[in-house]
């Protein structure tokens, strides 16, 4: 779900995905892994997907991954983003097999290509929500 604060669209938290704002908030980013099975999955919800097993725990993050695709953002289709503008957006594969959506922020859309080690960065705060966000891996472990 989204609210508008701030003239801006923020995520709203509920009862199931708070643990996963909160980390986001100190920087870390929460996935969830399945007790029954181990698979690991992204976005919250209360049952595994591979084995319908109920309330999967969330595990923190290597915080490293792939960049699966991206499209540089020239003209927001919200106005409220169109300070931002041009931005990256990506669908990154984290290294424990979840894609999530994000911005790849730091970087040249021109250094990018599909396939490019990715971190994730330090939170991007705006106001009390802070969203995680990736960077090339370029000297990083």
């Amino acid at each position: 779900m989204i609210a508008v604060t701030n003239d801006r669209p923020v995520p709203l938290s509920d009862d199931h995905s708070a643990a996963y704002w909160e980390a986001a908030a100190r920087g870390q980013l929460l996935v969830q892994r399945c007790d029954r099975c181990g698979s690991h999955q992204f976005y919250p919800r209360r049952h595994c997907t591979t084995c319908w097993a109920a309330d999967p725990p969330w595990i923190t993050c290597s915080g490293r991954g792939t960049l699966h695709t991206f499209s540089v953002v020239h003209r927001a289709t919200n106005p409220e983003f169109a300070p931002d503008c041009p931005y990256v957006f990506a669908i990154v594969e984290l290294a424990e097999g979840p894609r999530i959506s994000t911005r790849i922020v730091g970087v040249e859309p021109a250094d990018l290509a599909c396939g490019a080690a990715v971190v994730l960065s330090p939170p991007a705060l705006d106001g009390e929500h802070a969203l995680p966000t990736f960077t090339l891996a370029r000297g990083r472990p």
